[in-house]
């Protein structure tokens, strides 16, 4: 799974919902179309694109598909999530050394 898939996956706000209920533990589709303004089809092809991107899993109990949260997503996220903050850091720290070297600080 690639970083922008996962980021990709989450920039509809339908899908942040459904991760966010899926945050309370496993649920069917049916559990999650009832909590949201969307339909049971509409709420299948978000959990498609979550299951794609490695943010959400499923399990097959008897005759239902239960959803959770998939750690291996969000590990993909926050990695990036620390390396973006990390280098954005840094690379405020060099600017605010180069401006204090010059004498240009305030």
């Amino acid at each position: 799974m690639e970083t922008y898939q996962v980021l990709d996956a989450l920039g509809d706000r339908t899908r942040r919902s459904i991760l966010e209920l899926l945050r309370e533990g496993p649920v069917t589709v049916g559990e999650l179309a009832a909590r949201l303004p969307v339909s049971r089809p509409a709420v299948s092809q978000h959990l498609r694109v979550l299951q794609e991107s490695g943010l959400v899993a499923h399990e097959t109990v008897g005759t239902r598909n239960f959803y959770r949260v998939d750690s291996r997503g969000l590990t993909v996220l926050r990695d990036w999530l620390d390396d973006f903050w990390g280098t954005a850091l840094e690379s405020f720290a060099a600017f605010a050394d180069k401006e204090s070297s010059d004498g240009t600080a305030d």
